[in-house]
């Protein structure tokens, strides 16, 4: 019987460097080589908890609904234009779905009834614990249930946007779109023609 491998990761030990939103540790530790030898490693990691991502499309007319905001960091990193995203946010203490149905009624105004979760993805292994779980649902004009826009006491200020699948495509390559879960799904739905995420009427039993 072949023995288990050995875990690649020993004598680790964290401290803790901020605490007061999200956690922020310097994780030491040692990590086996593929040839066998152990490297001593320090890495900063960033645990702000997981998050869920949504795409609603519209299949009748073929539009879908985005969001356009100001992100401070990536003003900092010489993009000094809003982002243009699709709608997301923390789970919190909520399941994914259940997490993506509120942010859907938050940020956009609209109730996203049964939304189909598509893949998951880590964003950024290196240095963020987050994990993303990414849907997709279908609307249509009578969802919305109201203005959108996000909660203002938490410094929200969220622009809705609607507009034809193929034209939010193709600013991905213009470069008007350049935030990574907004192009994953966007091109997740171009590849994967979305009909329904409503599941199927039940038909009456003949009699």
């Amino acid at each position: 019987m072949a023995e288990k491998d050995e875990s690649p990761i020993r004598n680790l030990t964290e401290t803790v460097l901020s605490d007061e939103h999200f956690l922020l540790r310097r994780m030491e530790f040692e990590q086996r080589r593929r040839d066998g030898r152990w490297l001593k490693l320090t890495r900063e990691l960033y645990d702000h908890g997981n998050a869920a991502a949504v795409l609603p499309y519209d299949p009748k007319r073929g539009t879908v609904l985005l969001v356009r905001q100001i992100r401070f960091v990536t003003y900092l990193s010489g993009h000094p234009h809003p982002i243009i995203e699709v709608c997301a946010g923390m789970l919190e203490s909520d399941d994914p779905e259940t997490a993506i149905v509120r942010e859907a009624q938050e940020e956009i105004g609209y109730r996203i009834s049964h939304p189909r979760r598509v893949f998951d993805a880590f964003m950024s292994p290196g240095c963020f614990s987050e994990k993303l779980s990414f849907f997709v649902a279908t609307y249509d004009q009578a969802d919305r249930i109201g203005r959108g826009g996000g909660l203002a006491d938490e410094g929200e200020d969220i622009e809705v946007l609607e507009m034809p699948l193929d034209e939010a495509v193709a600013m991905i390559s213009d470069g008007r779109i350049v935030d990574a879960k907004t192009i994953m799904l966007l091109q997740w739905a171009k590849l994967n023609p979305i009909e329904s995420t409503q599941p199927p009427v039940a038909l009456p039993r003949p009699g």
